[in-house]
């Protein structure tokens, strides 16, 4: 079963959901592919893994966007300086400008995701 959170979005009468289990890490990842390219040794598999999470890193740094045809991209989203407080101080501070990764899925994912996630509604009315 999926934890969720229930977020309140101002303006909106129904609260979204935002799933919070990490449903796989890199470990499992890695097991997974290397279960189904038994061809490969798994340590074979972890390097390419590791080579690609860091080209794709390298090329956030220099700026570049990632994109992966049915799949989504990567992108940098800039976060301008803005005024906050620190919450134990109560100290006002200004943040420093940043650029953060940003991941945007694509259409197809979007849509295999909605189509599951439809699923899995019908499948808890079921049980109610």
């Amino acid at each position: 079963m999926l934890e969720s959170q229930h977020l309140l979005c101002p303006g909106d009468d129904a609260p979204k959901t935002r799933l919070t289990e990490v449903g796989m890490i890199k470990s499992q990842l890695i097991a997974n592919l290397a279960a189904k390219m038994t061809h490969l040794p798994e340590k074979q598999v972890t390097d390419s893994i590791n080579r690609i999470l860091e080209l794709m890193s390298q090329a956030l740094i220099d700026g570049k966007r990632i994109e992966i045809r049915g799949f989504g991209s990567f992108s940098l989203h800039y976060r301008p300086p803005r005024n906050a407080h620190n919450p134990k101080t109560g100290e006002k501070v200004v943040t420093q400008e940043k650029y953060s990764p940003h991941f945007k899925p694509g259409k197809e994912l979007r849509e295999r995701v909605d189509a599951s996630r439809a699923k899995v509604k019908l499948q808890d009315k079921d049980d109610q």
